[in-house]
């Protein structure tokens, strides 16, 4: 998949030729939007913009905005996201787009009038067909939807709600999956995705508190305001290379004396626990971590690309009375999910 930003799609403002060299894309099928967690609804939107694609020859293309609307006009209250990036980058080629274009979501774009915005997906980024929810709209006045650009000379075709398949045919959205998360329902989260949740981040430093406890965790970069999950989690890990391939055994081999982890409930993964929160017992304030711990494993993890598999629930996050506390909470949580592993491998 082709990963471009607008910028380098359209001309700028006071740009000369010189500046500036576009890139020319293929025809293509677009269909635009946040793709956040690129859940069962979204899925449904990426299979018929491959349809299309392929009926008509054509490239199959998606639009993303980064950042996303609510979080360039309220970022303290803006959803949590479920994934970033990098993360809806993997996802989306994993069902086919050929081409993702990064809208940057600021002052300028929020200005593109209906009209503009349309002379650009027709005019710079090719666009024969359109693929869009039946209540998409754009432009700064938001005059721009499905029926203006059917009169502006593009094909577009109205994906309409998708539900589930319970008695009450709820919708399925971000916002569901989202709640079912916060909740602690990760099979039921899983169910609207058609996967398992996760999170995908380098290690990075940390301020080490977890190893004077005896508990050394590893930091992973959410890349997010704030994370979907919150509280503490059952995990299974595995390494990723460059290309965001599950490197064999790629946590063993990094292991220090024999210090080899507790095995995963997947292959090439180890059992770890993970802290998801904003740690009120070391008073760290508006600060979100996502922390994993692996028993009976020792490394030097930072810069490695972890892929984050949330299994099981334990409980929300607490705040301990100070450190002695916090390191016996650590302890019992621990124990408590190693016993909750032990039972899935009965």
């Amino acid at each position: 998949m082709n990963t471009y930003f607008l910028e380098q799609l359209i001309a700028l403002p006071n740009a000369t030729l010189t500046d500036t060299k576009l890139i020319e894309l293929a025809p293509c099928v677009l269909t635009i939007g946040n793709f956040d967690g690129v859940h069962l609804g979204h899925q449904a939107m990426l299979a018929q913009v491959q349809s299309l694609a392929e009926q008509q020859k054509l490239s199959a293309a998606v639009m993303v905005f980064e950042p996303q609307p609510r979080e360039f006009f309220a970022p303290a209250t803006a959803p949590a996201r479920l994934t970033n990036l990098a993360e809806k980058q993997a996802l989306l080629a994993e069902f086919g787009v050929e081409t993702l274009i990064v809208a940057n979501f600021d002052t300028n774009f929020r200005a593109l009038s209906a009209q503009a915005f349309a002379d650009i997906l027709a005019q710079r980024l090719n666009v024969k067909a359109l693929v869009l929810g039946d209540d998409f709209c754009f432009g700064h006045d938001r005059t721009g939807d499905s029926q203006f650009l059917r009169a502006y000379g593009l094909q577009v075709t109205n994906l309409h709600t998708v539900t589930d398949d319970t008695d009450t045919a709820k919708r399925i959205s971000s916002t569901r999956v989202r709640d079912l998360l916060l909740a602690g329902d990760i099979n039921a989260a899983n169910q609207l995705l058609k996967r398992d949740y996760a999170i995908t981040g380098p290690v990075i430093g940390g301020d080490k508190i977890g190893r004077t406890m005896n508990f050394p965790t590893a930091n992973i970069d959410l890349a997010r305001i704030k994370p979907a999950l919150h509280g503490i989690f059952a995990v299974d890990v595995v390494r990723l290379d460059g290309s965001g391939e599950v490197i064999p055994n790629g946590l063993t081999e990094l292991a220090d004396n024999e210090q080899t982890g507790v095995a995963g409930l997947r292959p090439d993964s180890l059992f770890g626990t993970a802290s998801v929160g904003t740690r009120p017992s070391v008073n760290k304030g508006d600060e979100w971590r996502l922390e994993i711990h692996f028993p009976q494993f020792q490394a030097n993890l930072y810069d490695q690309t972890l892929h984050v598999r949330f299994l099981h629930f334990l409980h929300g996050e607490r705040n301990y009375a100070g450190l002695e506390a916090l390191k016996t909470g650590i302890h019992s949580d621990v124990a408590d999910l190693l016993e909750w592993r032990s039972q899935q491998l009965n």
